[in-house]
């Protein structure tokens, strides 16, 4: 059955239809070879109709650990080429199947290349997947910028990871968390907490952690403004990790600000200079907003690392206090393991001297 994108700029391209009904949200790409699986279930895509640049995707099929939330996040699929006929020892399933199973439409024999071109062009835009692109109006659809997506996203209750008798209690604030993330942590011997992002400051004391890390998490960073205040009261009383969305709200909570890029960052290979070390790590990324480094005069927060192709803000550390954060993602899945000692850094830091100088 023929199927059709219509992107806000009005065009339309053609494809092989797979799914029930239309589906809109912002039409973001994703370079990388590998890691469909990751991207699809990953919660950051929440909102967003995905564009997978590699030629063929599903090579490998579907499998039981690579998981990055329990459901598929993205609001349908974009591809030239979905295998159905997958190679990998852990392979449970075929993408096409894995997508058809869990309600996600998706387009396929589509020119990718051609659509990534126009949002290389235009940026990050709205977008339908259907059958009847006579019959849609892209632009009565709302903007993910202005939607709050988060609540959709983050746990309702607590969910623990690692053995509850580590030395180490770190409390990870959900706002649309990867699984990996905790997994990571918790393969370093700690114990992780994850907790709804609404959490307050008197809910999170009653948990005792030795730190606070702020996850990454789907669309715009000031549709949580409202709790900034808990947020900067927070890293003011604990020693605070923030990655991707986290690293945003940060910034935003000590007084910076952040602004959307034309089209964002996303895949595998992006690489990012450490200021300080002048090492440059090759990282996984997911995100359509930045810090404006200017913004950050006065706030306490010094730029540590920058995106080597176009010179945005990756990192910051805090002049005084134990505060760091990462644009990119340490835990990468997918990507190279390069930056996975920022974990081991911020632990590290737990426990070294001067941390009661911090909190006295």
């Amino acid at each position: 059955m023929k199927g059709y994108v219509v992107l806000e700029s009005g065009e339309v391209f053609a494809g092989e239809w797979h799914g029930e009904e239309d589906v809109h949200g912002e039409i973001v790409f994703f370079t990388g070879m590998t890691g469909y699986q990751e991207v699809m279930t990953d919660p950051s895509f929440k909102g967003q109709i995905v564009v997978f640049t590699y030629p063929l995707i599903g090579n490998y099929g579907v499998n039981a650990d690579d998981y990055e939330s329990v459901v598929p996040q993205v609001e349908g699929v974009i591809a030239s080429e979905i295998s159905e006929t997958p190679s990998h020892y852990k392979k449970e399933v075929d993408a096409k199947r894995f997508l058809k199973e869990k309600g996600v439409p998706f387009l396929t024999g589509v020119d990718t290349r051609a659509i990534v071109k126009r949002i290389r062009a235009n940026g990050d835009m709205r977008a339908i997947l259907t059958t009847t692109p006579e019959n849609v109006d892209v632009q009565a659809t709302p903007a993910l910028e202005s939607k709050e997506v988060i609540e959709g996203v983050s746990v309702k209750e607590p969910v623990h990871y690692g053995l509850r008798n580590a030395a180490t209690h770190i409390v990870l604030y959900d706002f649309g968390y990867k699984h990996s993330i905790a997994h990571a942590l918790a393969a370093k011997g700690t114990r992780v907490t994850v907790v709804p992002y609404t959490t307050t400051l008197e809910e999170l004391q009653t948990l005792a952690p030795d730190a606070v890390l702020l996850s990454n998490g789907p669309g715009n960073p000031k549709q949580l403004l409202r709790q900034l205040p808990t947020f900067r009261q927070i890293a003011e009383t604990y020693p605070t990790l923030g990655i991707c969305l986290g690293h945003q709200l940060l910034a935003l909570a000590f007084g910076g600000n952040t602004k959307k890029l034309v089209f964002g960052h996303r895949g595998a290979n992006q690489p990012v200079l450490d200021a300080r070390t002048k090492r440059v790590y090759m990282t996984s990324q997911n995100h359509s907003y930045v810090v404006e480094e200017e913004s950050l005069a006065g706030t306490g927060l010094l730029p540590r690392f920058h995106n080597v192709n176009d010179g945005s803000l990756e990192g910051l550390e805090h002049e005084s206090l134990p505060i760091r954060s990462v644009q990119f993602h340490p835990e990468a899945h997918p990507g190279p393991s390069d930056s996975d000692e920022i974990f081991d850094t911020f632990l590290t830091e737990l426990h070294s001297k001067g941390r009661e100088h911090h909190y006295a």
